[in-house]
């Protein structure tokens, strides 16, 4: 957090952009850690044994996915994500709608069951394949999650626990990157997982992503701030009013919902667009089958 003032509420503005960069939030810090350690383990066990493994792959999810987590839970984000709404909201965006993309083409799921013990394959491959799994992500009810999540949070009395508590502080990061991994992974995640097809997940998320610009026009015209009072209690003699504060909020998460909707229709199309050529391939080998063995036959 930022440095206090005499009065006990008070935050002082930085000094220095380093008031900003130091600020360290533990728990998310080992979080991190613990998961690019593990990826970057799975990848060398594969590739020490001769299996080679993309690069691609391993990039999007230690640089794209854990690095935007540690973007989002650390630093100026961490250090101001209690005094203004708007930086919150960011981390909410990061969390829920940039980091998951890239963990999903990062395909941890598909390393765990190429490197981990078979007993671990055995129950990962039976949650992702029981009737619990099936249901949480179809599309339709991966996104209905997705949305009434942060309607959910904003609009009851938990924001303020979460911004006085912090172990719920945390679990509530924690949470709006599982919720945001779920909807996605099951739109464009390359791990083997129960996934429709291509035409019901664009239409997945046709239906889904306005909510969250609705979300955010509810906020820039809500007459009353979220969070129960709280931000009124902080006192700061810099930075915007807290009614302009939940104005930029709002704002940034009913543009961030049409951007992050952009990328998902593009990466979807580059996946159908691949998976179409794939099955092409496959049709065409096929028939040069059928072709030889008619000739075959003939002799």
């Amino acid at each position: 957090m930022l440095p206090l003032h005499s009065s006990s509420n008070e935050i002082a503005e930085p000094d220095s952009l380093w008031a900003f960069w130091a600020a360290v939030e533990v728990l998310p810090a080992i979080a991190v850690a613990s998961a690019l350690f593990l990826y970057l383990f799975g990848v060398y066990t594969l590739t020490k044994r001769g299996d080679a493994w993309p690069i691609g792959r391993t990039l999007s999810f230690c640089i794209g996915g854990m690095g935007s987590i540690y973007l989002a839970t650390q630093g100026p984000l961490a250090a101001l994500d209690t005094v203004l709404i708007w930086t919150h909201m960011v981390q909410h965006m990061i969390l829920t709608m940039i980091a998951p993309i890239f963990l999903a083409l990062g395909a941890p799921i598909t390393l765990l069951l190429r490197t981990a013990p078979q007993w671990i394959r055995k129950v990962v491959l039976a949650v992702l394949h029981s009737w619990y799994g099936k249901f949480v992500t179809f599309p339709l009810v991966a996104g209905g999650i997705f949305i009434i999540n942060p309607w959910i949070l904003y609009y009851t009395d938990f924001y303020e626990l979460t911004l006085t508590n912090p172990l719920v502080h945390n679990l509530n990061h924690l949470h709006f990157l599982v919720v945001g991994c779920v909807w996605i992974w099951a739109l464009i995640g390359i791990d083997p997982m129960p996934r429709m097809g291509h035409p019901l997940r664009l239409f997945a998320v046709f239906l889904t992503l306005p909510f969250h610009a609705f979300l955010g026009l509810s906020l820039m015209s809500a007459p009353t701030t979220i969070g129960g009072g709280f931000y009124e209690t902080v006192v700061r003699q810099w930075g915007p009013t807290v009614a302009q504060d939940q104005e930029i909020a709002g704002g940034l998460l009913w543009a961030a919902g049409d951007l992050v909707g952009l990328m998902l229709f593009v990466v979807l199309m580059i996946q159908w667009a691949k998976a179409s050529d794939r099955e092409a391939a496959r049709i065409d080998r096929e028939l040069d089958r059928q072709e030889q063995l008619n000739q075959s036959d003939l002799k």
